[in-house]
């Protein structure tokens, strides 16, 4: 079951056109470690010392380099051919995901550039390119290892220590061009209101003429094919907004088809531009009725109470690091999480790739969103995260499997949160400004402990055993969230000068059990059978259930993830423990 959208390996999934060319591939690459490459007018005369295959990273064996050692600065050229039936069109090059500083270059001049390692971004080609002909297009990708800088799991020393893996430089999302109109919808933001039965689109159209030009778009919603609603919509300046009734002109079962894990039912949607009748533009994308509120402690989907079973989820893959070896490959990981009876995933400090979510949209899977961090407290790091945050926000917001935005973790970047009025004040105004583009999702602002103003109270504990997990938590609720005694025995549930004003509490970090091995960790002391691992997992699992005032829980983790080795499946997604018993543990 796939939406009307849907083209295999298409790298944005929530705006689709059927022009496009996937420039994934062969590249020429270069390392620049003395960043002479500008000055030597690299952009304009090339010379390759390695070919290297995108979107994978030269760190990793999947580019054909695998080279560990970091580099500041990489270069990457390639040509493409741009046919003369295109001239009169736009040219757009898009990069899903460039760590940390990209500059890009079209047959030598600078056409555009982008800061953060996680936003997708996009680059106007056009008044650079010769149709009819071979074009040179040039990237310099600039990284360090500033902990300024948003990076997440990345190491930021010459070799992996605890948690922290081998380095991304570079290219590791999809790279790609379309050909567009200059008149086209350059974004749509898609919000359902389930109580009222309707759909929001806030549309972005280019090319807008001033005083207009009769301009149309028109917006056709179906749903399995069924027709629900047209709605046109006469656009006079670049920013407008519609609201859709589903109620009318639908009957029959789908009136009221609402996105559920159970039934994640989507609606299609298909969005025409007419300019004087003729049509300039066509994408398509879908979206689910569904509503994420929080009432009397509890986390509500569509009015309905839900217990909610994550796995935290680092999506590393062996040869390829954090980019996906190809499409399968998250659709089997999603396959497998929902397999052993998980509802939903934790992604941990990393924005994933948009065709994940897409799936995660399409099956039913849960997924709470979280940025990668900064390691230390700065206007710089206050700069660039608000900057990147924001932009990912954006783009993933009309995923209706998003149901949690998390900014922060474990006070990371943070570090003094407990005390510090600012780093308090950044969380909060973190907070406000997701709120502002976002109200409809709840936010937890320091994933772990120390909150300020989160909808969810989360706590992380790896105690070993049920038992010691009742005696810290089935009784002292009251005791936890006031301060009088901390979460884990090291770090307080809330930062000093915030109380609880009822939030949802859920255990969003536990277990992490790992077998016996000299080759990695994980938390507590490892086990040395699949009976001992079953017996603890049993115990912890059970035990957070039985406490009624917590309202879900998330496992760590899914995989192994190089020295990090408490995954239920291996690097390369082989199960350690029986799944159809994991599943039964977490449906019990």
């Amino acid at each position: 079951m796939t939406t009307k959208s849907y083209i295999k390996d298409y790298p944005r999934p929530q705006l689709v056109r059927g022009d496009w060319l996937n420039l994934n591939g062969d590249w020429d690459f270069r390392f620049d470690d003395a960043n002479v490459g500008e000055k030597e007018k690299w952009q304009e005369t090339f010379e390759a010392t390695h070919r290297i295959t995108v979107p994978f990273t030269y760190e990793t064996k999947a580019s054909g380099i695998g080279i560990e050692t970091f580099h500041p600065q990489v270069w990457y050229s390639r040509m493409i051919a741009v046919p003369a039936e295109a001239a009169g069109k736009r040219a757009i090059l898009h990069f899903q995901a460039v760590d940390y500083e990209a500059k890009v270059w079209v047959n030598g001049e600078l056409a555009g550039g982008h800061q953060g390692g996680y936003a997708a971004f996009s680059i106007d080609m056009t008044p650079y390119l010769a149709f009819g002909a071979d074009n040179r297009i040039t990237v310099k990708v600039t990284d360090s290892d500033s902990c300024y800088q948003p990076r997440g799991k990345q190491r930021w020393t010459p070799d992996n220590f605890e948690c922290f893996y081998v380095q991304t430089t570079g290219i590791w999302q999809t790279v790609w061009m379309e050909y567009v109109e200059e008149k086209r919808l350059d974004a749509v933001k898609i919000t359902p209101d389930l109580d009222r039965h309707i759909v929001r689109f806030d549309y972005e159209v280019n090319g807008v003429a001033a005083g207009g030009d009769d301009l149309l778009l028109e917006a056709i919603v179906t749903f399995k094919g069924r027709p629900v609603k047209r709605v046109a919509l006469g656009i006079d300046r670049p920013c407008l907004s519609v609201e859709v009734d589903l109620n009318h002109e639908a009957t029959g079962p789908w009136k009221r088809a609402y996105w559920t894990p159970a039934r994640p039912n989507l609606y299609d949607v298909e969005f025409v531009l007419t300019s004087g009748g003729r049509v300039v533009d066509r994408a398509l994308s879908y979206f689910g009725m569904r509503k994420i509120s929080i009432e009397n402690g509890k986390v509500l989907l569509n009015n309905t109470p839900i217990y909610q079973r994550l796995i935290l989820d680092q999506g590393y893959w062996t040869d390829s690091h954090l980019t996906p070896p190809n499409e399968e490959a998250l659709i089997e990981d999603i396959d497998l999480i929902m397999e052993m009876g998980y509802n939903g995933v934790r992604k941990h400090m990393k924005i994933e790739d948009a065709r994940f979510l897409y799936w995660c949209d399409v099956k039913g899977l849960l997924v709470w969103s979280e940025m990668a961090a900064t390691f230390e407290f700065h206007d710089r790091a206050v700069n660039a995260f608000t900057k990147e945050w924001l932009e990912i926000v954006k783009q993933q917001h009309n995923h209706p499997s998003i149901i949690t935005w998390v900014p922060f973790n474990e006070s990371w970047g943070i570090g003094n949160i407990l005390r510090d009025e600012r780093q308090q004040k950044f969380t909060e105004g973190i907070y406000h400004l997701t709120k502002s583009f976002d109200p409809h999702r709840p936010v937890i602002v320091n994933d772990g402990w120390e909150h300020t103003v989160s909808d969810i109270v989360t706590l992380h504990d790896y105690v070993a055993t049920g038992e010691g997990f009742l005696q810290r938590y089935r009784d002292n609720k009251d005791a936890i969230v006031s301060g009088e005694t901390t979460c884990n025995q090291w770090k307080y549930a809330l930062a000093k000068g915030y109380s609880y004003r009822g939030q949802p509490i859920i255990i969003s970090e536990f277990g992490g059990i790992a077998f016996q091995s000299d080759k990695g960790w994980g938390y507590g002391e490892q086990v040395a059978s699949v009976e001992a691992f079953m017996e603890r997992f049993k115990g912890l699992t059970q035990a957070i259930k039985s406490v009624d005032y917590i309202c879900g829980y998330c496992y760590t983790q899914v995989t192994d993830v190089q020295q990090e080795i408490n995954g239920l499946l291996t690097e390369d997604r082989k199960p350690k423990v029986p799944l159809e018993q994991i599943r039964a543990i977490n449906l019990g």
